[in-house]
């Protein structure tokens, strides 16, 4: 799907929500909704082959795996996150979206601390008398 068909359905999803919202504000927050999951639908079989691309270049670089299944996820966590906090915000619940990205900071600092091990490890063993 091309980005101008994504932004196209989004411009009418708007539309209709504009129009809906004055007179059925639920079925305007019912068109947000769908409209959202529908976009992130969407941009699914691109990002699959991106992350595919990715993968692939970092195995031909002989970067450890690890790392960037590590760092995909942390992309994906701060994505969906974003997107799950923006739903809230959209139903107009401002505190659970601040508890979504919340979690999704804490899900990635969990993530974030074996490479940060790894990273320090490193670097004091480049250091003289390092371990």
């Amino acid at each position: 799907m091309e980005i101008v068909q994504v932004v196209g359905f989004g411009l009418i999803a708007t539309f209709l929500i504009v129009i809906v919202r004055e007179q059925k504000p639920v079925i305007a927050l019912a068109i947000a909704l769908v409209a959202g999951g529908m976009i992130f639908l969407f941009i699914m079989a691109p990002l699959q082959s991106a992350i595919e691309l990715i993968s692939t270049l970092s195995g031909q670089a002989g970067i450890n795996n690890m790392y960037i299944q590590t760092l995909l996820k942390i992309i994906g966590i701060a994505y969906l996150a974003e997107f799950g906090a923006h739903l809230a915000r959209d139903a107009d619940q401002e505190s659970i979206a601040a508890k979504i990205e919340l979690a999704g900071k804490m899900l990635i600092i969990m993530l974030a601390v074996p490479i940060f091990q790894v990273l320090v490890e490193t670097v004091m063993a480049l250091l003289p008398g390092g371990a």
